[in-house]
């Protein structure tokens, strides 16, 4: 059972208080910049036990007639498909979908910003589809220098080259599907734009992670190294705050490597710069809600686990470098854990070598441990999710729950008709076989409500499961990791 350790609560309270103060500290019309995901943040609820995935949005909703909200996408992660990890989706698919869920939520979203972009084909084929919708695009284009030539960074060459996005609200909320997609950039221009409009604004950051006011090797931001191993972010001491306050502060290099440009930006406008030090921009308020350091510490190591067998299945797979498998091992050392302390591990492995073949195990709400083998029938990850419905169900482990009438013709259907040469059901078929079954079963109905208990759970694999099965595992909200290897 997760220990809870965050008060979410408190949280809502305090952030939306610091963001009005920081809105009013800058004459009323403040670009704030969030970093991570602002709904769905599954990295934030797993580290920090207690934190909803939708807190962020929700803190919103207590400012959401101040706030107007501003999509920003890099056009060379719409050109490459690039795809956001814990969804599955493209990045321009999973803009369509923030759009969608803003607008339910009732929050204001006046455009999209194409950053980076050069006339991508894919990119110009995007916006024919946002505008479309009637979602105002604007450009904005890669700057020479960035961020260190900052006599460039903040001229007409420089952020005056970017079209200037049209706003009407006092809190401009810049937002992105992932890392890496302009969110500064964009902040910064617009305030540059403004100056020379004549409009007072300001910039402020609300970044999750590295949580500021922790230490720097705390498990909750040596996680956020982990989260970001590709992108060769490093966590490091504020020099910048330390020289100011003399105080100890965490950041990270790419906010510290900014920060000059953010200077040389408020002096042109101000005079003088508002910040003295990247810590400074942030209003974040997290690590004041953590109740119980142990819990959130605990939580943290499991993340930096799963993260490393992410990264290993990828590099397997062809689809990362071996350094950032390096660097996931090398936080493991920082953070004094070992893959073997995923509970889910060891009894997926023993059930693999007893039954010699491809087996999973998952962790239940209780702390219980059930496992799933391959047989003829099921596949190890579909006999695993039978079997952890049964004892949520307090049905026996003998019991059968889907009757031949329905699995037979979608074996036959499969082999015969689609040319599967495994007639083993995926997870999604059975669940649907399931479904079926329990129109007529009421046992199998029982079985099909305990699905929403599986939220939160973990579950090791002893191979590479195949896309499907990992879709239906996220899609359950399940924490899923597998060995670096495929089955036989």
């Amino acid at each position: 059972m997760v220990k809870i350790g965050f008060d979410n609560e408190k949280y809502l309270q305090t952030q939306s208080q610091h963001i009005q103060e920081r809105i009013a500290q800058f004459g009323g019309k403040l670009y704030l910049e969030f970093g991570g995901k602002l709904y769905d943040d599954n990295h934030a609820s797993r580290v920090l036990p207690g934190f909803q995935p939708d807190s962020k949005l929700r803190m919103l909703l207590q400012l959401k007639d101040q706030v107007e909200m501003v999509i920003a996408i890099n056009a060379d992660d719409i050109e490459k498909n690039k795809i956001r990890g814990d969804l599955g989706i493209t990045y321009d698919r999973d803009v369509i979908r923030l759009i969608g869920v803003f607008r339910d939520f009732g929050l204001y979203v006046s455009s999209v910003v194409l950053t980076r972009f050069h006339g991508q084909t894919l990119a110009k084929a995007f916006q024919s589809r946002l505008e479309g919708m009637g979602i105002r695009v604007y450009h904005h284009y890669s700057i020479q220098g960035y961020p260190s030539n900052t006599a460039f960074v903040v001229s007409e060459e420089g952020f005056g080259k970017n079209e200037y996005i049209e706003t009407t609200r006092s809190l401009v909320v810049v937002t992105a599907p992932g890392p890496g997609s302009g969110k500064l950039a964009t902040c910064l221009s617009q305030v540059y734009h403004e100056h020379k409009r004549g409009i007072q604004a300001g910039y402020a950051k609300f970044e999750t992670f590295p949580i500021w006011n922790i230490p720097l090797n705390h498990p909750v931001n040596l996680a956020y190294e982990a989260a970001t191993a590709d992108l060769n972010d490093v966590n490091m001491i504020d020099p910048f705050h330390l020289e100011a306050y003399g105080q100890t502060t965490v950041n990270y290099n790419r906010d510290v490597e900014a920060f000059p440009v953010l200077e040389a930006l408020f002096e042109k406008i101000m005079g003088a710069c508002p910040y003295k030090s990247p810590t400074d921009m942030g209003v974040n308020m997290a690590g004041n809600c953590i109740f119980d350091d142990e819990a959130v510490k605990f939580a943290s190591r499991q993340e930096i686990i799963r993260r490393y067998y992410v990264a290993a299945c990828d590099l397997k797979q062809g689809k990362c470098a071996e350094e950032v498998v390096r660097k996931l091992e090398l936080l493991m050392r920082k953070a004094n854990v070992t893959p073997e302390e995923r509970t889910t591990v060891a009894p997926a492995l023993a059930r693999e070598a007893q039954t010699g073949d491809a087996a999973a195990a998952m962790e239940l709400p209780d702390g219980t441990i059930v496992t799933g083998r391959t047989t003829d029938l099921l596949g190890a990850s579909s006999a695993l999710l039978l079997n952890a419905l049964k004892y949520l169900s307090n049905l026996p482990d003998e019991m059968h729950l889907m009757s031949p009438v329905v699995l037979d013709p979608i074996q036959h259907l499969k082999v015969d008709h689609l040319g599967n040469r495994n007639p083993r059901l995926h997870t999604d078929e059975t669940l649907i076989a399931l479904s079926i079954c329990a129109a007529t079963n009421p046992l199998a109905e029982l079985a099909m409500e305990q699905l929403s208990k599986l939220k939160g759970c973990e579950v090791h694999s002893s191979v590479i499961l195949s896309p499907v099965d990992e879709k239906v595992f996220k899609r359950l909200g399940i924490n899923l990791t597998c060995e670096p290897k495929y089955s036989a």
